[in-house]
């Protein structure tokens, strides 16, 4: 495969696991926008922009796997936390067993 086919399957692989892994990480903690950038960054290595985690955060709250809220700031702007919901954990348990099977059977194959 030359690398431009690649370069597209590793892109396509990596939208599709944004969303688990926005729920994954807003489990364990509310986070902003730029936080969960950073993290998205140190934890899976993606190096995503802010034009593709927002727009993906408005689709996630419309969604309703996720809700946001104003938090002032003691110093500076105020920042919009994001939560997951109820629905967002019941759709997170259901990616996890499907990514769970999923890794499990291609490892197989690997």
């Amino acid at each position: 495969m030359d690398a431009n086919v690649i370069a597209k399957w590793e892109t396509q692989m990596k939208k599709g696991t944004l969303d688990f892994i926005i729920l994954l990480l807003l489990k364990k903690k509310d986070q902003y926008g730029y936080e969960l950038l950073e993290h998205i960054k140190s934890v899976s290595g993606y190096d995503i922009s802010e034009g593709t985690i927002y727009p993906l955060l408005n689709r996630l709250k419309d969604d309703q796997l996720i809700e946001s809220k104003w938090v002032e700031m003691e110093t500076g702007m105020p920042r919009k936390y994001y939560s997951i919901t109820g629905n967002g954990l019941a759709s997170l348990e259901k990616m996890t067993a499907f990514w769970a099977t999923l890794s499990g059977n291609l490892k197989n194959l690997i």
